[in-house]
């Protein structure tokens, strides 16, 4: 379910057909593989994963760096603060 990288060096982490909560809880997966300051993009079509992923990200206390439309779904770039 999780892509090596990008080319930008993110974390790719594939949850297309998965539904909610499955979104969120492979970003709290992941979240901890990278480095503070490095990327996790989570890839979904769920459309609960438009509001539970920005609202985890202010729970946690990470940054969500943008979302983009792509792949039938949404890229969600998360950055790791702490």
């Amino acid at each position: 379910m999780t892509d090596p990288d990008t080319s930008d060096g993110a974390l790719v982490v594939d949850c297309l057909g998965k539904a909610c909560p499955v979104p969120v809880i492979e970003l709290a997966k992941a979240i901890g593989r990278v480095a503070v300051g490095g990327d996790v993009v989570v890839v979904a079509d769920d459309p609960g994963a438009k509001v539970d992923i920005p609202v985890w990200c202010r729970m946690k206390a990470h940054d969500l760096v943008g979302v983009d439309e792509a792949d039938g779904g949404w890229r969600f770039r998360v950055r790791r603060v702490r």
